[in-house]
């Protein structure tokens, strides 16, 4: 006998607010706030609320925050970082919440998703793909509870001898004003994540996006920048959400790793942030199968923690089986083609020069004759 269906219903900020309030000792995600749906809507996306989840007995099961994505080929709706568990996350409950969300969103009158996409524990069917990766599956959590002291005792040697070479390089970290965040961000800050993001190989955002993050979100926010002799080196922004913080984007300099900058920056956000309340930081994600990109970052988190989390993989969840498999296969072949393009040109040239090298030989050979 199967489970009876979820019942969904869309929250208004009041309701989720006093849904939150009922169960604080759940992790709510930023991402999974009304204050993100804000901050997605500023962005000019197109967030379509979040709804909680109830079972037969009108328990709470989960929320969710969804925006509408839409892309060449598909169109989505897409959970960031969530869904936020309320009850037992069970193989069987997962199940059942995926089926509810497909049921929901081929029913939705305003949006006609392929396939919607989620972060699941257990995977299993509907679960599949993803067509792309959307979010780390591994992060570093640092404990904020301890002393200073006992905090700093806690890193691995290099991290406490890297924040004392910062020092006696002259490394100077500022908390930035919020009345100066959007304004420094342009003006000094956002150069160097161009800088970071090209020596890395990642994309970051225009700048207007970290402005717009600033100025929509700064109840839950803070700047940090290091500084030396005036010049900033490397910067952060740390997101904060009922006692849990995120060490979320961050950018540096060659000067400034070569000043051991980031190791101080990051041990004076730890000092902030647990004065103000935080019991947690997450540094966000390291290495793992699907984003073996991170191991660049994952040697410096690892300094600060040993403790590693486990992120549920997003999956995603499709509404018409046949055409998402189709246009999965569709992008697949998109993706693969210039590098099966480019190893087919090195064959056949590879094969050219052989040719030409055997002809060579035999002209040769001839002429001596």
């Amino acid at each position: 006998m199967s489970a009876a269906p979820l019942t969904y219903a869309l929250l208004d900020p009041a309701a989720f607010e006093d849904l939150a309030a009922a169960h604080p000792d759940v992790v709510i995600p930023l991402e999974q706030t009304p204050q993100w749906v804000g901050f997605e809507r500023a962005l000019g996306r197109a967030p379509l609320g979040i709804w909680s989840y109830t079972d037969a007995a009108g328990a709470l099961v989960a929320t969710a925050s969804f925006v509408h994505v839409v892309r060449r080929f598909r169109e989505s709706v897409v959970v960031v970082n969530g869904p936020v568990w309320f009850a037992d996350r069970t193989p069987a409950a997962e199940r059942l919440l995926m089926d509810t969300v497909r049921d929901q969103f081929r029913k939705h009158p305003g949006v006609a998703p392929l396939y919607a996409r989620m972060q699941v524990a257990t995977r299993q069917a509907p679960a599949t793909g993803p067509i792309e990766h959307g979010w780390y599956e591994r992060e570093i959590v640092v404990d904020l509870t301890p002393s200073e002291a006992d905090l700093l005792k806690s890193f691995r040697p290099n991290a406490r001898n890297s924040i004392r070479r910062a020092q006696r390089n002259g490394v100077e970290v500022r908390n930035i004003p919020r009345e100066e965040w959007t304004r420094v961000f342009a003006a000094e800050l956002f150069p160097i994540m161009q800088e970071t993001a090209a020596r890395d190989g990642f994309q970051a955002f225009d700048s207007s996006y970290y402005e717009t993050l600033l100025t929509v979100l700064g109840d839950h926010l803070r700047l940090l920048v290091a500084y030396r002799d005036g010049a900033a080196l490397s910067w952060l922004i740390t997101t904060e959400y009922r006692g849990y913080s995120v060490y979320y984007f961050a950018g540096s300099t060659l000067e400034a790793r070569s000043t051991f900058a980031p190791y101080l920056l990051l041990w004076e956000a730890f000092r902030v942030l647990k004065a103000a309340g935080n019991t947690v930081c997450g540094l966000t994600g390291i290495a793992s199968e699907n984003y073996p990109g991170l191991a660049n970052v994952t040697t410096f988190k690892r300094n600060f923690s040993k403790n590693v989390v486990v992120v549920p993989t997003t999956y995603d969840i499709p509404l018409d089986p046949m055409r998402y498999t189709a246009v999965a296969s569709l992008l697949a072949a998109r993706r693969t083609a210039p590098a099966a393009a480019r190893a087919a040109v090195r064959r056949a040239t590879g094969l050219a020069r052989r040719v030409g090298s055997r002809r060579g030989a035999v002209g040769a050979s001839a002429g001596h004759s």
